[in-house]
C-alpha cells in the first residue's frame, strides 16, 4: 500500500554552526528543562512561594535526574549501551534516559532541597507537577532527532519514516520503513496531561501531594500503551515488557495514594508554602526593586 504521507526523520541528530557542533538530543532536553522551570515558578509564585527555590530545585533535581535516568537505563538496557561500556555509559546524547530513574532520584533530591528551604513539600510538588509532565513531553521529541524508541510498523498518514541506518535489527521488520510515532503519540498525551492537572487544580479542592500522584498516574496510563507499540529492545516479564510492568504498578499505587489521600484530609500546614527565611547580611539594606 503507498503511503499518501509520513512524518520525516531528520538525518542527522547533530548540527553543526561553524565550528560549534550541537546535538539536537541535549538541546532538546535543555528546552524541556526550561519549560518545566518557567511553567513550575509561575505556579509557585502564584502560590506565595520564591522563585530562587524552583531554581535550586531545578539545578539540583535535575543534576541527579539525568544521573538517575541514565543509571536506570544502563542497568535494564545494558545491551543498548555503546562500546567501549566504560565510555557508553555517560553517553547521555546519544540517547538512553530512563524517565522512570530520573523522576525516583531527581524528585528524592528536590524533596530535601524544598525542606532544607523550610517551604510546604508536597504544595511544591503539586506545583511542578504540570512542569515536570511538560518536559517529558517536550524531551521525547529528543527520539525524533535521534530515529529511536518507535512503535510497530504501520502505513497510516502520520507514519514515521525512518532510515535504513536506524531499521530495526530483527528480521520480521526488514520490509517496512514507516512506524508508529510513539513520540509524538506520548508528546500529544503529556500536553493534554498539562492542561488537565492545571484545569483539576484550579477546579477542585486537591489535598497535596495530590495533583503529583495524578501526575504519575496519568503519565504511567499512557506509557502502558505506548509500551504496548514500542519493538525496541527491552526485558519481558511474562510477555510484557519492563516497562509496562512499570507503568502498570506506578499507574495502581499513585491512583490508590490520590484516592485515600485526599478522603484523609490534608495535614496542618498544606494550605500555603511557608516562606522562607530572608538572608542576613548587607543584602538586607538593598530596598526591593532598587538597581544599583
Amino acid at each position: 500500500m503507498r503511503l499518501l504521507a509520513y512524518i520525516p526523520s531528520p538525518h542527522t541528530g547533530v548540527v553543526h554552526l561553524g565550528p560549534l557542533e550541537l546535538h539536537m538530543y541535549g538541546l532538546t532536553l535543555l528546552v524541556a528543562i526550561l519549560a518545566c522551570m518557567w511553567l513550575s515558578g509561575k505556579r509557585w509564585v502564584a502560590l506565595g512561594g520564591d522563585w530562587d527555590l524552583v531554581t535550586r530545585v531545578a539545578v539540583w533535581g535535575v543534576g541527579f535526574g539525568v544521573v538517575g535516568a541514565r543509571a536506570y537505563h544502563d542497568i535494564t538496557s545494558w545491551n543498548e549501551v555503546p562500546s567501549p561500556k566504560w565510555q557508553g555509559i555517560f553517553e547521555v546524547w546519544k540517547g538512553g534516559l530512563g524517565v522512570w530513574g530520573g523522576i525516583f532520584l531527581g524528585t528524592l533530591v528536590g524533596v530535601q532541597v524544598v525542606k532544607r528551604s523550610g517551604a510546604n513539600v508536597g504544595l511544591f510538588m503539586d506545583a511542578v507537577a504540570p512542569g515536570l509532565l511538560l518536559a517529558q513531553g517536550i524531551g521525547r521529541i529528543g527520539n525524533w532527532w535521534n530515529q529511536e524508541l518507535y512503535g510497530k510498523p504501520t502505513t497510516l498518514p502520520w507514519a514515521l519514516k525512518i532510515d535504513v541506518a536506524h531499521l530495526p535489527t530483527d528480521p520480521k521488520y526488514a520490509t517496512y520503513t514507516t512506524f508508529h510515532p510513539t513520540f509524538l503519540y506520548e508528546l500529544i498525551w503529556d500536553v493534554i496531561g498539562v492542561l488537565l492537572l492545571i484545569y483539576v487544580g484550579k477546579r477542585f479542592r486537591i489535598h497535596p501531594p495530590g495533583l503529583f500522584a495524578l501526575y504519575v498516574a496519568w503519565y504511567c496510563f499512557g506509557r502502558f500503551f505506548e509500551e504496548l507499540l514500542r519493538i525496541d529492545p527491552a526485558h519481558h516479564i511474562l510477555g510484557l515488557r519492563l516497562n509496562a510492568w512499570v507503568s502498570a504498578i506506578l499507574f495502581f499505587a499513585s491512583a490508590i495514594y490520590f484516592v485515600w489521600h485526599q478522603r484523609r484530609g490534608p495535614d496542618r500546614g498544606t494550605r500555603e508554602p511557608r516562606k522562607e527565611p530572608p538572608k542576613r547580611g548587607p543584602a538586607m539594606a538593598i530596598p526591593r526593586g532598587r538597581v544599583r
